[in-house]
């Protein structure tokens, strides 16, 4: 059956446009953007809701899996539930299953445990770029890239620089992203929040903010002797900006991500001690918070990543420096970015769409979506005036390790539309 959407707000950051039309499609397939659309096909569900948003799917950089391995905390099924819910029509795991995915066999075995019926969101893979993610040994790299991963990521920092150059040495030729995290542990120590005076007074240990920088710093001139293309993920400190800020303007081959919760909160938010606030990297000062928005407002970083991380209820009840670093975000990530960038004024519709599903995309060396005719139908309905509890009955993930637990929110993606398979 056919669907109309009459006088919905389109947004495009391909074409860079906001706008209000009609829109048709049938088949999996858009058929119609017009002013007004008078001749319609025999059936034909019409939605007239004019304050809905109709726009590109959402694209996660990466996240985490549980299956295989930890399905208590999320499986694939359930994963891919809540990609759906939250509207993102593309998912990138991470290779830090178990066993992990270090080897042909063990990407091959993720592709087996993907659920075949109903729709799902396209699902890829990265690959990891040492063995069991370990960060002692090289995984075989072209052997990984035959078996069709997106790209190669551990997912966690990698402390040996030796390795690392031999890493960033033997993906050159491979034409596929690398995607790296900085910091130092040595630094970091047992800091489970950034260091500063918020850290004294809440007595907790502090991470500085220099472990991620000197990492930053070390592997910018890696990049810049050797010349391999690197995503830098999780960036979190404002000099971190200052420093890709400045690789950029010298022409190096990076592109870089933050995740969606260092833009909403910052270490005046940990008062409360709750364990889902206990993030890797740590949340940020204030000053941290800034720059990374401003920084994706100028181009500096490239786009918001969700970096999904289910939990248990029993593993994260516990104190907030036990408590392992992590947090949910699929299905909370675009309201609150929304609520939190788009309706106080500070950003456009469509430079938040472009940080969610545009750029994302370019970082994978993938095609974006297009919302013209004739392409597919690979979209997503959001209504941003959409009233919800989040509450483990209401979320899809079979996790609930989120600090907006039991909290209303603003905005609901209501129908996705993922790719064809």
């Amino acid at each position: 059956m056919a669907e109309l959407f009459r006088q919905v707000r389109l947004l495009d950051p391909v074409s860079d446009t906001d706008r209000i039309a009609d829109v048709l499609i049938a088949d999996g397939t858009i058929q119609q953007i017009e002013p007004q659309i008078a001749d319609l096909p025999e059936e034909v569900e019409v939605c007239d809701r004019p304050h809905l948003i109709l726009a590109p799917g959402l694209v996660d950089l990466y996240s985490h899996s549980g299956e295989p391995g930890f399905e208590s905390r999320e499986t694939l099924d359930s994963l891919m539930q809540a990609a759906l819910t939250g509207g993102f029509t593309r998912l990138t795991l991470l290779p830090d299953t178990h066993p992990a995915m270090d080897n042909p066999a063990g990407v091959d075995r993720m592709r087996s445990l993907l659920p075949q019926a109903g729709p799902t969101p396209q699902i890829d893979f990265w690959g990891a770029l040492t063995t069991q993610v370990k960060g002692e040994q090289m995984t075989e790299l072209a052997e990984l890239a035959t078996a069709g991963v997106i790209g190669f990521a551990d997912g966690r920092p990698l402390q040996n620089w030796a390795l690392l150059r031999r890493l960033l040495e033997y993906c050159q030729p491979l034409g596929k992203p690398i995607a790296l995290s900085c910091c130092d542990r040595q630094l970091a120590g047992n800091g489970v929040m950034r260091e500063g005076l918020e850290s004294v007074q809440l007595g907790l240990s502090g991470s500085p903010a220099i472990a991620e920088t000197i990492a930053l710093a070390a592997l910018l001139e890696c990049i810049e002797t050797i010349g391999t293309p690197v995503h830098i993920m999780r960036v979190s400190t404002d000099r971190s900006v200052e420093l890709i800020r400045s690789a950029k303007g010298k022409g190096l081959p990076i592109t870089a991500s933050t995740t969606w919760m260092h833009l909403l909160l910052n270490t005046s938010d940990l008062q409360s001690y709750d364990p889902s606030l206990r993030l890797e990297p740590p949340l940020g000062n204030s000053p941290d918070q800034t720059a990374l928005i401003q920084g994706l407002q100028e181009g500096v970083l490239d786009a918001i990543a969700v970096d999904h991380t289910p939990y248990t209820y029993e593993e994260k009840t516990v104190s907030f420096a036990e408590a392992p670093p992590g947090a949910i975000g699929l299905e909370l990530a675009l309201p609150l970015l929304w609520q939190k960038l788009v309706e106080k004024g500070n950003w456009e519709g469509r430079s938040l769409w472009r940080c969610l599903s545009t750029n994302p995309a370019c970082c994978l060396g993938q095609s974006p979506a297009q919302l013209q005719p004739g392409h597919t139908a690979e979209l997503i309905l959001f209504d941003p005036q959409h009233r919800w509890q989040v509450t483990p009955q209401t979320l899809k993930s079979l996790s609930s390790n989120t600090p907006w637990l039991e909290r209303e929110i603003s905005g609901r993606v209501l129908r996705t539309y993922p790719r064809k398979r």
